[in-house]
């Protein structure tokens, strides 16, 4: 009875699987009866395009195709940990079509080449005719090993491997990802490739199934380009690793990008059409991280210290790892999480913790970092340095600020507040997606920061202090505040914060904290020294002097 219940479930799968579906009407039917667009003209045979029972080559199985003869150009990157080889086995027999070097209708069995409607030879589609060069295709006929998946942590021990993906003699082919008898899917494919199920047969991607990416719901709105213009999957989720990847004829080679120029990947869908995000449009402002400029100099194995310039949007997003999780100054919110950096010490770091460390990675020790706008009297243009909690004075991105009293605070910011970078370098206007994309003001400032001396004061001249910095209490003061030096020089003089102040710090090598407290550093485009000597002194409790001269007024000293 045990014997009998198996062999009725054994045909009942088997006809379940012939009777869904049989190659007979998938496009691999290139016989007159095919229902594709490509099929011959007379011939009735199906299985004789690829297979022969008499006087076959020698290749299995009872292969009635021609080698194609060729040697491919392989798929590589800088990423890569295989070592692949010619294709062989299950691999090329698919190419004996799909190279397109080969009429499809000729056949090692016949004498004459069977002719195909339309006089179509060879196939020439994009997307089936994958030439000899295969740089821009899936990597095949390599070894998957578990030596393999241990060089690499992000691919899965082929021993695991328990859904449709099947190795061929240890060996990744064509047909591990496709059966060429069965569409149950699409393309041939053996499991779908919605979601990524397919993908995740083998790529096990630190962090993807938590991210953003994995399960966005977005879809296209219907207005500019279809960022899935072959696709029945209608949402970023649904599209998976291939929102940016495709398996075959990739445009950018390297890692089967869609496209060559790294940042059309993501803005085909963060242009304001799919993604809420809207990035695109941040690029269209004068100031900006412009990743219009660069091409093909981001590689994902460079050092977290940027040396040859160049900003893309994977040097400050990980696509894999971003996620909508919301943290505290100073530490790194999801959109953020895995991308590498810089720590306070100059140190290299593969995933960073805090913000800062990410900006560290261009606009610290970098040889190529952009300078200073203002002429200073120290010039330090290392972020990093500038930020150091051992300088004499700071904006607290790192850690506290060194000045216990500062009333002019806005609540509910204290002495003690970290801020972050993004503070003050961001989009400026509110509905647009925060970080320093883009802006309408220089230096990508948040806010409008007026450097411009005669300029008058208003809440818009200095919008960005006045963010952290109570404008009444700064120009107007209470008690014994009143009419002190801020009122005198932004307001009366009409002279702008950033001619007595470094917004960021002042090293500690260069700098200390009788001089250079309270973010003391002068433009020296507008102060000059007087007698040879140019400098604050800090004489505590809210008191100090100044020697300088400034457009023709003598400061020998000026006490406040």
């Amino acid at each position: 009875m045990y014997k009998k219940i198996l062999l009725l479930i054994f045909i009942f799968s088997f006809l379940n699987l012939n009777f869904a579906q049989s190659i007979s009407s998938t496009a691999h039917n290139l016989s007159v009866s095919g229902t594709g667009t490509i099929k011959a003209s007379t011939e009735s045979e199906i299985c004789v395009f690829c297979h022969t029972p008499h006087k076959s080559t020698p290749r299995k199985p009872l292969w009635n195709k021609y080698d194609t003869g060729f040697n491919y150009t392989l798929y590589n990157s800088s990423t890569i940990h295989a070592s692949p080889g010619q294709p062989d086995g299950s691999s090329i027999l698919c190419l004996s079509c799909h190279d397109g070097t080969i009429a499809l209708g000729l056949l090692w069995s016949r004498q004459s080449v069977i002719n195909f409607t339309g006089n179509v030879i060879t196939l020439t589609n994009e997307s089936t005719n994958l030439e000899t060069d295969l740089s821009d295709d899936h990597i095949i006929s390599l070894i998957y090993s578990s030596h393999l998946s241990d060089l690499n942590d992000e691919l899965k021990n082929p021993n695991s491997l328990v859904n449709n993906v099947r190795l061929e003699n240890s060996k990744l082919q064509c047909t591990s990802c496709h059966d060429p008898h069965l569409n149950l899917t699409e393309k041939f494919l053996v499991e779908t490739r919605e979601y990524s199920q397919l993908c995740i047969n083998c790529h096990d991607k630190n962090g993807w199934n938590s991210s953003t990416h994995s399960s966005a719901i977005k879809s296209w709105n219907g207005i500019g380009t279809d960022p899935w213009p072959n696709s029945a999957l209608n949402t970023v989720a649904q599209n998976g690793c291939e929102n940016c990847h495709t398996p075959h004829n990739a445009e950018g080679k390297e890692r089967l990008m869609k496209f060559q120029n790294e940042e059309i990947n993501c803005l085909s869908c963060h242009n304001g059409n799919v993604a809420d995000s809207d990035i695109l449009s941040q690029m269209n402002k004068p100031y900006k991280h412009d990743v219009f400029n660069y091409t093909q100099i981001h590689d994902p194995i460079e050092p977290s210290e940027i040396i040859q310039a160049h900003v893309e949007c994977a040097d400050c997003h990980n696509p894999h790892k971003l996620n909508s999780s919301t943290a505290n100054a100073p530490f790194a919110n999801g959109f953020i999480s895995g991308v590498k950096g810089i720590d306070t010490e100059g140190i290299s770091k593969l995933q960073i913790d805090y913000e800062y460390e990410l900006c560290y990675r261009c606009h610290a020790d970098s040889p190529n970092k952009p300078g200073s706008i203002t002429i200073r009297q120290i010039e330090q243009n290392n972020t990093r340095l500038e930020f150091d909690i051992n300088n004499p004075s700071f904006h607290p991105i790192e850690g506290t600020g060194k000045n216990s009293s500062v009333p002019s605070l806005v609540s509910p910011l204290t002495e003690t507040s970290l801020i972050y970078c993004t503070n003050c370098h961001s989009s400026d206007d509110s509905n647009s997606p925060k970080g320093p994309h883009g802006s309408s003001n220089p230096q990508i400032l948040k806010y409008n920061y007026s450097k411009i001396y005669g300029t008058a004061e208003s809440y818009l001249s200095y919008e960005l202090c006045y963010q952290c910095h109570n404008r009444d209490e700064i120009i107007n003061g209470v008690g014994r505040f009143q009419n002190r030096v801020h009122r005198r020089h932004i307001v009366i003089a009409n002279i702008p914060c950033n001619f007595c102040h470094d917004p960021h710090g002042i090293d500690a090598s260069q700098g200390n904290l009788v001089n250079n407290s309270n973010l003391i550093n002068f433009d020296l485009s507008e102060a000059e020294p007087h007698n040879g000597i140019l400098e604050f002194v800090d004489n505590g409790n809210f008191t100090g002097s100044c020697y300088l001269t400034c457009h023709g007024r003598v400061h020998a000293p000026k006490t406040y």
